[in-house]
């Protein structure tokens, strides 16, 4: 299945985060954050959104980072994918 985001929304999936501290000690999975770093999987074509032309700054293949609590989740064929606003990235990571 693809999936094609419209306007300027972004599909991202999340970069694995560190199961161990920097002591050793392993973290349950519900102990662990949720990651803010993640890979850019599908991109929208932009446009006009809210009276503004928006022009895309993100490409699939980028690793970014993104606000914590911003963006839906999705399950998808045995992934999970957070589907948001180009605004609601923060950074590239390079």
């Amino acid at each position: 299945m693809k999936l094609v985001p419209l306007f300027d929304r972004v599909v991202l999936e999340a970069v694995s985060s560190e199961e161990k501290t920097k002591s050793g000690i392993v973290l349950p999975s519900a102990a662990q954050e949720k990651p803010q770093m993640a890979k850019v999987i599908a991109v929208g074509p932009g446009g006009i959104v809210d009276g503004k032309d928006v022009k895309m700054q993100l490409k699939v293949g980028d690793v970014v980072l993104y606000s914590k609590y911003a963006g839906s989740e999705f399950k998808l064929e045995n992934r999970e994918v957070t589907i948001m606003r180009q605004n609601d990235v923060l950074a590239i990571v390079k």
